[in-house]
């Protein structure tokens, strides 16, 4: 047995360490998936479903006290800090918070790109349902569907609409009781 220290001997915790990392050393776009560095860029056809998305959902977010952005997503206790593409945030919790748990939102959407689409597909909706995010919508834009899934529990979603073709209409459930338009996706 030597006389080893560790960091966490020192105090040091290293999931924290690791996230504030991200944050400082890689932009306000960066995300951490599953303790992997991942930078959150987006080409313009992926913004325009993100913009669509964001227009349909607007007036709905807003009679609710509500914002729509694309900040810090965290899921303390795993290696993992997301930036979603859209999130619908009720204002009086995003206003003075750097980061978010997924459960402190009403609404998370990933729209999928051809590098990030299996991360999106079951990495992020297992994590999400896992910390509560109350609705999580799935844009796939290599399938053309969208899927909303619903109900969090450990274990995933036990609610799951679609997925739907594009141009399907899709229904949002409360607290938006709104129907999405998916044909401009």
């Amino acid at each position: 047995m030597g006389n080893e220290a560790t960091d966490h001997d020192h105090g040091v915790d290293p999931e924290l360490a690791l996230k504030y990392a991200v944050q400082r050393d890689h932009g306000d776009r960066a995300q951490l998936i599953e303790g992997v560095i991942t930078p959150a860029s987006s080409p313009w056809a992926h913004e325009a479903t993100v913009h669509s998305l964001r227009n349909q959902l607007s007036a709905r977010a807003h009679e609710l006290g509500c914002v729509i952005g694309s900040g810090y997503l965290d899921l303390p206790g795993s290696p993992n800090w997301y930036v979603p593409d859209l999130a619908v945030v009720p204002a009086a919790v995003a206003r003075n918070a750097g980061a978010l748990l997924p459960a402190q939102t009403l609404l998370v959407a990933e729209v999928t790109s051809k590098s990030h689409a299996e991360t999106d597909r079951a990495i992020k909706r297992r994590r999400y349902a896992e910390y509560g995010a109350p609705l999580y919508l799935l844009v796939d834009r290599q399938q053309r569907d969208v899927t909303l899934f619903a109900s969090p529990a450990r274990r995933g979603y036990a609610h799951i609409t679609g997925p739907l073709p594009y141009g399907t209409p899709l229904n949002l459930s409360a607290p938006f009781d709104l129907e999405l338009d998916t044909s401009g996706l």
